[in-house]
Order: structure tokens, then C-alpha cells, then sequence
């Protein structure tokens, strides 16, 4: 069994939380291993993990690598035009809320979803979010589990998420009326905002920022523009800067590095974990 963290005393990286998806390409319990033995206790997994082991055995898993779960991603997917499409996605997010639970996952992350080609109303698909939230943030409460709704770089709001905006975000969580109902702040998608940090000093004031993602923003952009996520320092993002607002907001929660880039997947997983912690500790740790 890997050492606990409190074994590994002198090693850790403290609030660091490792997404499962910088390390898309590494067999899963190589990939828990790997964090544990870099001294960082928390992970931030995918539902994809979930369909692979099992549930149970997932937490198994975590468990016994002495981590506990940062997050879980992702429900959401909730703007189809149609009724059976919008059943079907609460129903899944319903489970989604459940394997949160079960896991002891901090939070869901929501990434909302794009615009229906069928109708193409972006307004609609929106409303149909807020709809959505609205229905599912009781369940969420009563499970223990808060919703946190991502919102995404407009170029992804097409065919990922129709929430451009923190605002936009925030605007779906208040109208919920629930208080699991909150955001996720990830660099990538929202560092070009200029009303960011008014936006994050709202969803404190509101008890709402539930997470914070970090990777930077890297050129050219791959041909997946979502490749396109790099390590901390390796492009165009002001991590002190974001990272201050975020503590300005009284944010003490984890602080997940989420990173898809084909050539971090690449990079042995070790070496990875190791970039990542030494970037943490020089651009986001002294500011949080």
C-alpha cells in the first residue's frame, strides 16, 4: 500500500490536487501512485474511471493510495431541445451526483453543454441550463455534493458549453435558489475575462466558488483547440494575478492542475507530476 500523507512527511505540495485528466494516457493506478509519491494527496478524477473499475472499486483504489477526491468531472450536457434528450440528461446527472457522493468528491464539475443544431437557439439552450441546474441542485444538496458549473472559452460554446462567462455561470447557480449550486473557476477558459475578478468577488459574496483549475493558455493552438492547455508558465496566463483574486475571495479549498496537451500526455508520468509541483510551488502557491 502507497504511505498515507501523513507519512510522507517533508514531500507534500500543499492544495495541490492532480486532474486525472493531465494524465489522460497513464493506466490508472499508475497515475494514483504517482501522486501519492510526489506527496500530493488529492486527485481530481473522471466519470470515465468510474465506467472503467467500478464505483467501489475506485474508492478502493483512492483509499488505499491515502488520496481523497478534489472533484469529479463531469455531469452536465443539459441543452437539448427535445424531452427525451432532457430526461435522459438528468438522469444521467443524477448518477453522476451519486458517484460524486460515493467517491467523497469535494464537487461535480458541469460542463453545461453547446448549442442544439437543431434549433440552434442559444438563449434556449441556456435557459434550458438553468432549467436544468435548477431541477438537479436539491438532489445535489441532499447528497451532499455541490454542483459546480464550468464556464468555457466562447470558442467552445457550440459543442461544449454555452456558458462563456463566470457571470453566466453565476447567473444559472442564483437562479437555482440552492446553495450546491456554485462555479468552478478554470484558467484556461476564463483569463481573458475582463470582468473576472468582479465576477469572482460575486460568487464569493454568494457562497458559490466551489473549485479553482489551473493550466495555461499556450500558442499556437492545437488542432483541438482543448490540446491546447499547457503547463503553468508555459504561456500567456498571469497566474499570481488570478491566483490573488482567488484569495481575495477567501478561497482555501484544493487547487486542480488540469492539463490536456498531447505532449504532457506524453512525458512520462513521473516527470509530469514533478513539473507540475515545481510550477505550482513558483506561480500559484506563494499567491494563494
Amino acid at each position: 500500500m502507497t504511505p498515507s500523507p501523513s507519512e510522507r512527511l517533508g514531500t507534500g505540495t500543499p492544495r495541490l490536487s492532480l486532474n486525472r485528466w493531465t494524465f489522460r494516457t497513464t493506466p490508472l493506478q499508475e497515475f494514483l501512485e504517482v501522486t501519492a509519491a510526489n506527496g500530493i494527496d488529492a486527485v481530481g478524477l473522471w466519470r470515465q474511471d468510474v465506467a472503467d473499475v467500478g464505483l467501489e472499486a475506485l474508492r478502493r483504489r483512492v483509499d488505499d493510495a491515502g488520496l481523497r477526491v478534489s472533484s469529479l468531472c463531469r455531469g452536465g450536457f443539459l441543452t437539448a431541445a427535445a424531452e427525451a434528450d432532457r430526461a435522459a440528461a438528468l438522469e444521467d446527472n443524477h448518477r453522476a451526483i451519486d458517484e460524486a457522493a460515493a467517491l467523497g468528491a469535494a464537487t461535480l464539475v458541469l460542463v453545461v453543454g453547446g448549442v442544439d443544431r437543431e434549433d440552434k437557439d442559444l438563449l434556449g439552450a441556456r435557459s434550458r441550463v438553468t432549467e436544468a441546474v435548477t431541477a438537479l441542485a436539491p438532489y445535489a444538496e441532499e447528497r451532499g455534493v455541490t454542483l459546480s458549473i464550468e464556464a468555457l472559452h466562447p470558442m467552445f460554446a457550440a459543442d461544449r458549453a454555452v456558458v462563456s462567462t463566470l457571470d453566466q455561470a453565476l447567473d444559472i447557480a442564483e437562479a437555482s435558489g440552492s446553495p450546491a449550486a456554485g462555479v468552478v473557476v478554470d484558467t484556461y477558459h476564463v483569463w481573458w475575462d475582463p470582468y473576472l475578478e468582479r465576477a469572482i468577488q460575486r460568487a464569493a459574496a454568494s457562497n458559490r466558488l466551489f473549485s479553482y483549475q489551473v493550466c495555461d493558455w499556450n500558442l499556437p493552438l492545437a488542432a483541438e483547440p482543448l490540446h491546447s492547455r499547457g503547463y503553468m508558465g508555459d504561456g500567456y496566463i498571469d497566474f499570481p494575478a488570478t491566483t490573488r483574486m482567488i484569495k481575495d475571495a477567501g478561497y482555501t479549498g484544493d487547487i486542480e492542475v488540469e492539463i490536456f496537451n498531447e505532449d504532457v500526455w506524453a512525458t512520462p508520468a513521473d516527470e509530469a507530476a514533478r513539473i507540475i509541483a515545481e510550477r505550482f510551488e513558483q506561480l500559484v502557491l506563494p499567491y494563494a
